[in-house]
């Protein structure tokens, strides 16, 4: 009562002051917080989507790289021309000597017996010794297998200590080795553990320290297996598994979004995303899980400032209206009235909802003016944001279109590598199965390769590649499709051309690479072997086969020449 009593003794400017001023200040507020709750909320939802599109990426990398060893441990085993020599053949020797060059990652790869005996292996590494126990042996024994990460054991002490300190760690990939319906060995490749964080360290963002983005690998059962920043050893015996109220994305939700804030065995409240790896064939389907993280104050840090932005904007906003509340006049609860109903229309978010002038008189118009202006402040600050999140989800687009484009194409020689050339070559089979056209292919080895390289380094190895690069691109046809499948082994895919053609083909591009000189390295020769799609029911796993088969014969017949499959 005592309040009301000294508002009746105020005058009527002042009344109209308090009452105005305190309407404006609290719908100003009220909008700023509307406005900056919907920020919020957009931008926390873009942090999560950025999140999990980073997890989903790694984890499309993690099975293709799955996929591709597998499919190199089936590709080696299948060399039935190399393996009927004998599992500790020269040739047997060379071809996993060479493997391991283009893929270094590869720390070992070892031919055993079907007794379990390593009869060849890179470096000589365990010949002579027993892998029947191993379980990368028993199941490649009978069909392609793909182990899950496992710390090493008779090859701890014959590699050298890692640079991190931290033990050896393995993926095993294996294939048997079958001469006819007799299974004669199993091929087993120990892969390194650190090309799984490669893959992970490729799609941190340029600026993780300052994002501090990491991006973690847990097993089936929950138990972690890989963190970032050489954190793996501390974190599981910290007791790290995998955190509690999370939301697997296995890719069949529809676009849901599967972030959320959680705790970590640090205490800490992260941003997080976890996607499951989805396998590219049976074999390498190991169960894993990829999860982002993110410190939630640098996650929502700009969805923060912008609702401080917003509603400091709005207080100033709030302020100015109040002045001129000192001002106003008679017939002001009407103006009021259609200002405070405005408001609310344009806090429902009503479509062409805004402040209207209003005219009874010169205060009450600068007042509808103001409130005018903040509205419109704060519709363009949000088209604004908007704009920027659309720019960076454009960023985002471009940069997996360019990782998808380093992904199929070949450094060195600017040629599509094996990835690329899959596509290709299942894009031409199924061109020449329509059109009933014949499709022939050519593979092409630098002969003598390993010898350049040895005797005038990979920097001249290089320029001969580079050079047998160009050859294959000027003597060949636009629609022609050139690879390099790794190391010195390129291949070509000839449409509409047959196998006297295809073999008319290699010969010229083995005649134009003799008669060239290089001014480093001289002469250098090369062998090719020739292979054609024999029927509709042919794929391209045969047709290759077919075509390596016919190059190891070039070289077996003396290299510098051409072979057409038997």
């Amino acid at each position: 009562m005592m309040l009301i009593a000294r508002f009746a003794d105020r005058g009527l400017r002042m009344q109209i002051a308090l009452v105005f001023g305190t309407l404006v200040v609290m719908l100003s507020v009220l909008l700023s917080l509307a406005f900056g709750e919907l920020f919020k909320r957009r931008l926390q939802r873009d942090a999560g989507e950025s999140l999990q599109m980073v997890a989903e990426n790694a984890g499309k990398l993690l099975a293709n790289g799955l996929l591709e060893r597998s499919r190199e441990a089936e590709v080696l085993a299948s060399a039935e021309v190399i393996w009927t020599q004998g599992l500790e053949a020269p040739e047997a020797q060379h071809l996993l000597a060479r493997s391991q060059a283009t893929r270094p990652s590869n720390l070992w790869i070892g031919v055993a017996d079907a007794q379990g005996v390593v009869r060849s292996a890179t470096n000589g590494m365990l010949v002579g010794q027993s892998v029947s126990e191993r379980p990368w042996f028993k199941a490649g024994i009978k069909e392609v297998h793909v182990g899950d990460v496992h710390p090493a054991k008779l090859l701890e002490k014959l590699l050298p200590p890692l640079a991190s300190g931290e033990p050896y760690r393995f993926v095993d990939f294996a294939a048997p080795i079958r001469l006819g319906p007799t299974t004669v060995g199993v091929l087993g490749i120990h892969g390194s553990w650190e090309w799984t964080r490669e893959v992970l360290e490729s799609l941190t963002p340029p600026r993780s320290d300052e994002s501090s983005l990491e991006l973690f690998i847990f097993d089936r059962e929950g138990e972690m297996i890989l963190a970032p920043s050489g954190q793996t050893a501390a974190l599981q015996a910290a007791g790290q598994r995998l955190p509690e109220g999370l939301h697997i994305n296995n890719n069949r939700d529809g676009g849901r979004i599967d972030t959320a804030v959680v705790r970590w065995q640090d205490q800490q409240r992260y941003l997080t995303a976890a996607t499951q790896l989805q396998p590219r064939n049976a074999p390498s389907d190991l169960g894993w899980l990829i999860v982002a993280r993110q410190p939630v104050e640098l996650a929502f840090a700009e969805a923060n400032r912008t609702v401080r932005m917003t509603l400091a904007m709005g207080l100033i906003a709030a302020l100015l209206a109040s002045a001129l509340a000192w001002m106003a006049a008679r017939r002001l609860s009407e103006d009021l009235d259609a200002l405070a109903n405005a408001a609310s229309a344009v806090e429902a978010g009503k479509p062409g909802a805004d402040i209207p002038a209003v005219y009874s008189n010169r205060e009450v118009t600068k007042l509808s003016v103001a409130l005018g202006r903040m509205t419109h402040r704060l519709l363009a600050a949000r088209e604004a944001m908007e704009e920027k999140v659309r720019l960076r989800t454009l960023e985002l687009e471009a940069a997996n279109r360019a990782l998808d484009l380093q992904a199929r194409t070949d450094a060195l020689t600017g040629l599509l590598n094996r990835r690329g050339f899959e596509t290709q070559m299942a894009f031409g089979l199924a061109m020449a199965r329509r059109s009933g056209r014949p499709l022939s292919l050519i593979t092409v080895d630098v002969d003598h390769f390993k010898r350049v390289n040895d005797t005038y380094g990979h920097e001249a190895g290089d320029e001969v590649l580079r050079r047998l690069a160009r050859t294959l691109e000027e003597r060949l046809r636009g629609s022609d499709v050139i690879a390099r499948l790794g190391g010195e082994e390129f291949v070509v895919l000839l449409p509409d051309t047959d196998l006297a053609g295809a073999q008319a083909i290699a010969q010229a591009v083995v005649q134009a690479m003799a008669d060239q000189q290089d001014p480093v390295v001289g002469s250098i020769t090369v062998s090719a072997g020739v292979a054609s799609m024999r029927g509709l029911q042919d794929n391209g796993t045969d047709i290759l086969r077919r075509g390596d088969a016919a190059l190891y014969e070039a070289k077996g017949q003396g290299r510098n020449r051409v072979c057409v499959e038997a």
